[in-house]
């Protein structure tokens, strides 16, 4: 996720109403599941004409539209279905915050979809749900395949989805859309722990990348799953008479996948926060023990550069330069300093001691 925000808007001054198409995003593909309680039938690439028909049949339905990519298509179908312009605007003119919205005809709910590409990169898209008596229309910002075990047990008739209304359909594809979140949230756990071995054992820049990365996943991911547990605080409270007080119990237990989520994801990111002060800690306890090598060597070769300095002047009365032994008697105590010098460092536990004991009284300084 590159890009922290960027919505599509009309321009400044527009009419109310108006849409912004992608140039990228797809072509709208309609799918339709016409279901009862004992049967269920399945159409594809179902032209706006044909919906027609099986709109005025007043049969329980879901309409799943895939892709955005057509202004005509997307206001023959605000117009089949009464929907809002405004309602409509929220639809195309993505990304909009998860929210439910009454209007005369249907209510509308918005969530986000959510997943990790083959790099870890976290890719949010729009999932928009029209809630009428007799119908769910939902319009999927691109292709998805994580309401596919909604159409399954559409399919083979698993718990009420099939003897149920409209309502509890749009429950069951809000409930699979937050529970994608969990495999998405356990995957950078993962990598969370092992990012914490990796800032311990080798604090490096790639390590740095990696963990803002993570950081940047987790906010989109709050963006999706935050707003989304107001809204059904809101649902809740407010109540709608196009979701009965059994689908309303359902409506909950999402609220509190979504707190759940929400606490998860907060917590994560004081880890990272405290990841990424370890981070900062080790790189500066290197630097500092590489400092301290080189203070050592060099205050180690500062008397002897002292001494070789010396006896390198070109005077001619420097008795010691004729001496016989100078030359031994030199090297012998400038290699006595640097032992001596080495023995007092290391008493000092300034180098090859490592961390000294807690009982040490000693004076380090």
């Amino acid at each position: 996720m590159n890009k922290i925000f960027r919505k599509l808007h009309p321009p400044a001054g527009a009419r109310p109403g108006t849409l912004v198409v992608h140039d990228k995003s797809p072509r709208p593909r309609i799918r339709v599941m016409r279901y009862s309680a004992d049967q269920v039938e399945t159409l594809e690439d179902v032209s706006v004409e044909s919906l027609r028909e099986l709109v005025d049949s007043k049969a329980r339905m879901w309409i799943d539209v895939e892709g955005l990519g057509d202004e005509g298509v997307l206001r023959q179908l605000g117009d089949l279905f009464l929907i809002h312009p405004l309602a409509l605007e929220d639809v195309v003119n993505v990304p909009q915050r998860p929210k439910a919205e009454e209007f005369d005809h249907h209510l509308l709910l918005i969530t986000r979809l959510s997943s990790l590409d083959d790099r870890s990169q976290l890719e949010i898209a729009q999932l928009s749900l029209f809630l009428g008596k007799h119908f769910v229309l939902s319009f999927q910002e691109f292709p998805a395949d994580v309401l596919e075990p909604i159409r399954a047990r559409l399919r083979e008739g698993k718990g009420p989805i099939r003897r149920s209304g409209p309502d509890y359909l749009a429950y069951a594809i809000v409930d699979v859309v937050i529970d994608a979140y969990y495999p998405i949230i356990e995957r950078l756990s993962a990598t969370i722990e092992e990012l914490e071995e990796r800032v311990i054992a080798q604090p490096t820049t790639r390590v740095l990348q990696e963990h803002n990365r993570i950081r940047a996943n987790l906010l989109g991911l709050r963006r999706g799953i935050r707003p989304q547990l107001d809204t059904l605080n809101d649902l809740q409270k407010s109540g709608s008479r196009y979701i009965s007080s059994d689908v309303a119990t359902y409506l909950r237990d999402i609220a509190d996948h979504c707190a759940q989520l929400t606490d998860v994801i907060d917590s994560h990111r004081d880890l990272l926060s405290g990841l990424l002060n370890t981070h900062l800690s080790m790189v500066s306890h290197r630097t500092n023990e590489v400092m301290k090598v080189l203070t050592i060597m060099a205050s180690i070769f500062i008397p002897l550069t002292f001494m070789a300095g010396i006896y390198g002047m070109n005077f001619d009365h420097m008795p010691e330069l004729h001496n016989r032994y100078a030359y031994p008697t030199l090297m012998g105590a400038m290699l006595t300093v640097g032992i001596v010098m080495l023995l007092y460092f290391r008493h000092r536990g300034w180098i090859g001691g490592g961390d000294k004991p807690a009982g040490d009284k000693r004076d380090s300084a």
